[in-house]
């Protein structure tokens, strides 16, 4: 491709850095996904099942088969939310407590690489240029017309 999009080059290194995630991963008999998951759910106090899909971006349909998949591999609980009857709360188990410890490893490997080699000054710009491709999505801005923000 003569001229890259920011939509290609966005697309292509997620895919880039989920299969690198997904490969890893694989050493430690899990997944990206289920390693995000775990990384999402409070270690301490357990996450409501309904604040998770919203924190982790994902559909409740999506969400609920990995939710499946970590329980079914003891990775975590679910228990009555005591601050709300009809609520539950999922807790990590000691097994869930230890994948998510190495998910946060993995994770923070790749950022301790990412500052050995780029600038910090690129680094910042990068999270400037996402979060204000995120900022014109959430606002709309994209596909109206005359935009020019």
């Amino acid at each position: 491709m003569k001229d890259i999009t920011a939509d290609y080059a966005l697309r292509a290194t997620w895919q880039a850095v989920t299969k690198m995630y997904n490969e890893e991963a694989k050493n430690y008999d899990t997944t990206m996904a289920i390693g995000f998951t775990l990384l999402s759910i409070d270690p301490k106090t357990g996450t409501p099942s309904t604040a998770l899909g919203p924190k982790m971006g994902m559909e409740a349909t999506s969400l609920s088969r990995i939710i499946k998949s970590i329980e079914d591999k003891g990775f975590i609980e679910r228990k009555p939310n005591p601050d709300d009857g009809r609520g539950v709360l999922i807790h990590l188990t000691a097994l869930g407590l230890e994948k998510r410890k190495l998910s946060k490893e993995v994770v923070m490997r790749f950022n301790e690489v990412l500052k050995l080699n780029i600038p910090n000054e690129k680094l910042q710009h990068f999270f400037e240029v996402t979060e204000k491709i995120n900022k014109l999505i959430a606002e709309k801005k994209i596909y109206i017309k005359n935009s020019t923000t």
